[in-house]
């Protein structure tokens, strides 16, 4: 009881010094803007200058404002947190399952449909599943056959996904419906942990137990439209893998979907982002299905159920996940759609100025119309220092000591607030780095949009793997940030050029952003150029307990898994045993829930701390099987860093590109495991040698005395009297230090099921034990 209270009065004292900061940050940033407009613009310098002084000023006030809102919507956070209730099983209500699908392959389906028939619920004849494909492809059909779910065929594509859905939707009834990708894969307790929020209606929590309102107590008022859980990724995205950074950051749209759109709770804003949601039927019946005319439906059913009166509710903890785009033209591609679709559905809805909607609420959509402009911002940034170094424009009116003044504190105590606010999600840095790799994509269909010239064709977004970095068109991508990184480089020699003391100094202002511009566009570069990815899978870390069994001499042993892939796993064991390479062996893999027979094939073995990783290919026995480890491989939280790595500097990060880009890592591919020995033997023939290492097929030896000739077949019996029949092979190690030689009777003595004596023998000789 002591932990707990100490615990609550350590996050009510984090709370209170996160608003001092946020508080203190706006007063300052507030100072600053004023001081800003009224005191630095450049009246006299001329048109050109003028106008580069108040975008510049535009564009500080619009980042700003915009992270003042979130600033508010996190100190109201805690108030804005739904009660999750415990309802008895009786009361659970029917659910249909969408699973919308266009053109994806059915191999990415099948994962996403048999995660579905696995989700746990009171009653799992209430939930109905189905494939909706506006195909209308056989195999789709075929699948939904094969896992004895319902098959809503809807040819034509006509209206895009919205179509797709409101044609499911007239054809079920439940009262709830759970919405999904073709590629995102539910956790089983996913409906467990949505649904309930929709009976708050109908229970209350009565000295600390939930019951049934009576009549008199129920609440007509509480009108729950959606719950959203987070959007989450199984793959690294773009800037992690691009990057090298799969365990230093989050994966970028973690920040909008765990953080964001939590805080959008208090505004009642919470954005539909199209899957992992339940959605109550009669609100969509209220507001007339899916919306139409958008290339974001998601998001303007959000806004339309708002509307109507409804709560957007959006949950903390994820319950699903799926495959991000890993190309850069389809992310940029991916982008655009989102950018000019939610720009297009605040223009549909009138979202700013309708009067269905609170005030707080058109302040969150006013934030998100802004948001998309931090691109042209951002390009502002960049180029404001570029101009006054290289150009000689005079954008800013000030001295050295106003900016330290009133610039400085302001800054800092924003950068602190930055990480306050994103939860160690992202931060001030990587927020920089994000908006200057899209800038150059997104400025142009923003300004459309915002003129009301619309793209209105809905593009599904590729989630198919890259074969790997094309320079030619990653340098394509890449021309914008290159020019811009020219250009800093030639302001910040010019600038700094016969300097030397306090005009070094007082040019630091100038410098720093430069550097700061510089290092963004350097981030630019590297994600620009790529990285090959050599896997056709994902591997997820993953603990569970595996049997091996190896017929052979009916070998068995226990292992743990260290990742798993639908096509390989990687195992840890302990000490060494013999697996053949080449050779089929039997896995069983076993979590709390799932049990999977696999056959698999060594590809390559290693040390690994005190013990030995065994990779293998695997495939399951049959089909049973495979829709078990397909769940023991997705049903989990994914293994991706859900913080960012504090420790990590802009230096180490480049550091680490740059090493990984020039240094190529030796591949390891040792087939059976190298283990170390200390063995001294005596040969039959009377000559003596010490064994060094063992890899099962060979041994290296050295220190030997006596006849022993290239090509000798000689022979040794270990402690347990195992006899070990020995070829001199002539060959030796590198360095020719040690000698080969090839064990000639290791079939027999793993047919005799006396391999592990035989290692045990080896690794503790007569003169150890003795």
């Amino acid at each position: 009881m002591g932990i707990c209270c100490k615990e609550a009065a350590t996050i009510v004292h984090n709370e209170k010094r996160q608003h001092i900061w946020f508080v203190v940050t706006m007063i300052l940033m507030s100072i600053y803007l004023l001081w800003r407009i009224f005191f630095t613009l450049p009246w006299d310098q001329g048109f050109l200058n003028m106008v580069f002084g108040i975008l510049l000023i535009v564009a500080e006030t619009v980042t700003v404002l915009t992270t003042f809102e979130l600033f508010f919507q996190k100190m109201q956070k805690e108030r804005t947190q739904l009660d999750f209730p415990i309802i008895p099983p009786e009361h659970y209500p029917d659910v249909d399952v969408f699973i919308a699908t266009h053109n994806e392959p059915v191999d990415l389906l099948y994962k996403t449909v048999n995660a579905c028939t696995f989700m746990d619920y009171p009653d799992k004849q209430k939930v109905h599943i189905y494939l909706c494909d506006d195909g209308g492809r056989p195999e789709v059909e075929e699948l939904a056959r094969q896992f004895g779910v319902g098959y809503l065929g809807f040819p034509g594509n006509k209206e895009a996904k919205s179509g797709n859905l409101n044609h499911a939707l007239s054809k079920t009834s439940s009262p709830l419906i759970a919405t999904f990708d073709a590629d995102m894969i539910p956790q089983h307790t996913f409906l467990m942990k949505t649904v309930p929020y929709f009976l708050l209606s109908q229970f209350t929590q009565d000295k600390g137990e939930w019951r049934l309102r009576r009549a008199d107590e129920l609440d007509d008022g509480f009108k729950l439209g959606l719950v959203q859980t987070p959007q989450s990724f199984y793959n690294p995205d773009l800037f992690q893998f691009n990057l090298y950074a799969e365990q230093g950051i989050p994966n970028e749209q973690d920040f909008f979907s765990r953080e964001v759109n939590i805080l959008r709770n208090a505004s009642n804003a919470v954005a539909y982002t199209g899957s992992n949601t339940v959605i109550s039927r009669k609100a969509m019946e209220e507001i007339g299905g899916f919306p139409l005319k958008t290339i974001t439906e998601d998001f303007e059913t959000s806004i339309r159920l708002q509307q109507a009166g409804y709560i957007t509710y959006a949950t903390q903890e994820v319950q699903a996940a799926g495959l991000t785009t890993t190309t850069i033209p389809s992310m940029i591609k991916q982008r655009i759609r989102w950018a000019r679709g939610i720009l297009q559905s605040l223009q549909n809805t009138r979202a700013v100025t309708s009067s269905k909607l609170p005030f707080w609420t058109r302040i969150t959509y006013i934030s998100s119309f802004l948001y998309w402009w931090s691109f042209f911002n951002r390009l502002i940034f960049i180029m404001a220092p570029i101009l006054f170094a290289l150009f000689d424009f005079q954008i800013v009116n000030t001295s050295f000591l106003e900016i330290l003044v009133f610039w400085l504190p302001s800054y800092f105590c924003y950068s602190m607030s930055m990480r306050y606010l994103s939860s160690n999600i992202r931060n001030q840095r990587w927020s920089q780095v994000i908006d200057t790799i899209f800038m150059p994509y997104l400025i142009w269909p923003v300004l459309l949009e915002t003129l009301h010239i619309h793209e209105r064709k809905f593009k599904v977004t590729n989630k198919k793997k890259g074969a790997g970095p094309r320079w030619m068109t990653s340098l394509l991508y890449a021309l914008p940030h290159i020019f811009l990184l020219l250009l800093s480089v030639a302001a910040i020699v010019r600038f700094v050029h016969g300097k030397y003391g306090l005009a070094l100094f007082y040019s630091s202002i100038i410098v720093f952003w430069l550097v700061h511009n510089m290092i963004a566009l350097c981030y630019a570069l590297f994600f620009m150029i790529g990285r090959r990815a050599y896997r056709e899978t994902e591997r997820i870390r993953a603990q569970e307990d595996v049997m091996i069994h190896y017929k052979a001499g009916n070998l068995r042993y226990q292992a743990r898994t260290v990742d798993v892939s639908e096509h390989g796993i990687a195992l840890y064991v302990e000490h060494p045993v013999y697996l053949p390479p080449q050779t089929t062996i039997s896995l069983v893999v076993k979590s709390e829930r799932y049990e999977a027979n696999l056959d698999a094939v060594i590809v390559y073995v290693k040390k690994d701390g005190e013990g030995w990783r065994y990779s293998a290919t695997v495939q399951p026995i049959d089909e049973k099987d495979k829709r078990q480890y397909m769940q023991i491989i997705y049903d989990r939280k994914h293994s991706l860093p859900e913080q960012m790595n504090l420790w990590d500097t802009a230096y180490d990060d480049m550091v680490r590109n740059v090493k990984r880009r020039v240094v190529q890592p030796l591949l390891d591919k040792r087939k059976m495991p190298r283990i170390p020995l200390q063995c001294p033997i005596v040969l039959t023939n009377g000559a003596e040698c010490t064994l060094r290492s063992f890899n099962y097929l060979y041994f290296s030896a050295s220190g030997f005395r006596g006849d022993i000739a290239s090509g000798a077949v000689v022979t040794f019996y270990t402690r347990s009297q195992i006899e070990v029949i020995l070829r001199h092979t002539g060959k030796t190690t590198t360095g020719h230090q040690e000698v080969l030689l090839s064990v000639e009777n290791i079939g027999d003595i793993v047919d005799r099921g006396l391999i592990d004596q035989m290692l045990d023998d080896l690794l503790h000789p007569r003169s150890e034990s003795a």
